[in-house]
């Protein structure tokens, strides 16, 4: 996978990039990526990217020419059809299967504004998604962007070092994730439970299960709506 991200501030997403997972991807080979500062693109002698908007009020709008240009030329140097994503308050609620969808291409490209808005153009005809992490306000698209990209990259084949982790994690069942414990089995009285220390896989999956579903309707119960129930499902939720 190669990812472009389009972005007035460059220097916020490098260190992200260098780091943790994101760093061991790339040296892996699993992804690549290129920062593309859109200022470089503007074709105003002062290098503006922002203009006020047609019918008044607060703010500036980014102006078409250096984004479309600037996808132009990433899109141009790879040869290929990317997915141009538009960070965005007003895009759809990011959720882990987008993350699997977006995981399935080859080239992604971020759009990542800044000021009171894009122009109305770029999200009409660029574009192939507008994604939104919350309902609330950034100062810019990069930070959504680099939430976004780390929940991708992770998802890629070789990436974790257990290939079960991604699957197994909260959202990637449409559950929230059962409990984990690790060493000492008793830490200042407070004790594993025992069927993880059973060694009996089935019943340690049937605990999992049932602590998940329970996590999840205490939580997060508008996501068990979305999910099919088995019998066992149901009969685990009502011992809750």
């Amino acid at each position: 996978m190669h990812i472009d991200i389009l972005t007035l501030f460059p220097e916020m997403i490098e260190g992200v990039f260098n780091a943790s997972i994101l760093q061991k991807a790339q040296e892996k080979e699993k992804f690549s990526y290129n920062l593309v500062n859109f200022r470089d693109y503007s074709k105003n002698k002062h290098m503006k990217v922002d203009d006020y908007p047609y019918g008044g009020g607060a703010g500036m709008v980014l102006t078409p020419q250096p984004v479309f240009d600037a996808v132009d030329d990433v899109t141009k140097t790879k040869h290929t059809s990317p997915r141009v994503i538009l960070m965005c308050p007003q895009g759809d609620p990011y959720n882990q299967k987008k993350a699997e969808e977006l995981s399935k291409e080859d080239h992604l490209v971020f759009i990542c504004g800044h000021y009171e808005g894009y122009d109305e153009r770029i999200r009409e005809y660029l574009v192939n998604d507008e994604i939104s992490i919350g309902d609330y306000v950034l100062t810019g698209g990069e930070l959504g962007a680099m939430v976004v990209i780390d929940s991708v990259v992770r998802l890629l084949p070789g990436v974790l070092g257990n290939e079960a982790s991604a699957s197994e994690d909260s959202f990637s069942s449409g559950l929230l994730e059962h409990p984990h414990y690790t060493r000492p089995a008793d830490f200042r009285g407070m004790k594993v439970p025992d069927v993880l220390l059973s060694g009996d896989h089935a019943k340690v999956a049937e605990w999992r299960r049932k602590e998940s579903l329970k996590r999840t309707y205490e939580r997060r119960r508008d996501l068990l709506e979305e999910q099919v129930l088995s019998e066992n499902d149901k009969k685990m939720l009502g011992k809750k």
